[in-house]
């Protein structure tokens, strides 16, 4: 069984950190979290090959709203709960309310959810699951909050997200620069060790392509997507060390564009008894995507 990150571990996580990346990254989020608005499109259109009647919905992570609304629309009749750790995503995901299509807001962290054991009948989350660091805590909590039909789906980062930036910034100086990202298999085993049953998971592959190194920086920064890990480099990164990370880089340029790989797990579990009626299987596979052809949100 895995344990909790601690402060010795380098890729140990600063929640603080984590929450207050997001409180500044919130106004101007969706501007830049193209492939974010990509993922949750497929994980939402992954609902409809399950019979669900959900009556309490929760959104774990929902950053500005956009799933939440989405899951008002869609299950009409159910609750929608919107929770997140960041307070200013959660003022921004009240943007995105309707007149008929209404949520509610959580602050709270996935780790400690404060909802009433057999409470809720899906948990939704995109690419949340890669800020937490014991995913056996989080496990544990949705099988606590999920009913005993309940669904589980979610999206987060694999290993080999970001893997050309870790080798230029590995080149470079060998510090934790980029979070650590876990492998679909040990998610799955955590799935299991949580009680949450049935799990199915599987691996679709993105790769943005940009002009130049500062302009990946940029879209990280704008969606909060900071380096928090306990083994950081302290204080900042100084000239020298940045130039020979563009140079390292520079070396993986693909067709005349900079590429950043991102490895998307999707996956779903049951709450203690899986109902009869079964996702259908789902083949990963590769995309290989312009960020201007995703387009931007306002």
């Amino acid at each position: 069984m895995t344990e909790p990150t601690t402060a010795a571990d380098p890729f140990s996580l600063d929640r603080a950190l984590v929450r207050r990346s997001f409180d500044r990254a919130s106004r101007d989020y969706d501007r830049s979290a193209v492939l974010q608005a990509r993922v949750r499109e497929q994980l939402l259109q992954r609902l409809d090959l399950v019979r669900v009647a959900p009556s309490v919905v929760v959104d774990a992570g929902a950053g500005t709203g956009h799933a939440s609304r989405q899951l008002a629309r869609h299950f009409r009749k159910a609750q929608v709960i919107a929770l997140d750790v960041s307070p200013a995503m959660l003022r921004q995901a009240g943007r995105q309310q309707g007149l008929w299509r209404r949520f509610d807001r959580l602050c709270a962290d996935a780790a400690r959810l404060p909802l009433a054991d057999a409470s809720v009948d899906l948990v939704y989350s995109n690419l949340m699951l890669q800020w937490c660091d014991d995913l056996d805590a989080v496990f544990a909590e949705v099988r606590r909050v999920l009913k005993p039909h309940g669904l589980f789906t979610f999206s987060t980062f694999g290993p080999d997200t970001l893997i050309e930036l870790r080798r230029a910034w590995r080149a470079a100086d060998g510090l934790v620069h980029v979070n650590r990202f876990i492998d679909m298999h040990d998610i799955g085993d955590a799935l299991v060790r949580a009680g949450l049953v049935e799990p199915v998971l599987d691996v679709e592959r993105y790769t943005l392509t940009y002009d130049d190194t500062l302009d990946l920086m940029r879209d990280l920064k704008a969606i909060g997507a900071h380096n928090v890990a306990a083994g950081r480099p302290a204080g900042l990164t100084g000239r020298g060390r940045f130039a020979r990370m563009r140079e390292a880089y520079e070396a993986q340029r693909r067709d005349g564009k900079l590429p950043a790989t991102y490895e998307v797990v999707f996956g779903q579990a049951w709450g203690r008894d899986a109902p009869p009626t079964r996702m259908h299987g789902v083949v990963g596979g590769e995309a290989r995507v312009s960020v201007g052809s995703i387009g931007k949100r306002a």
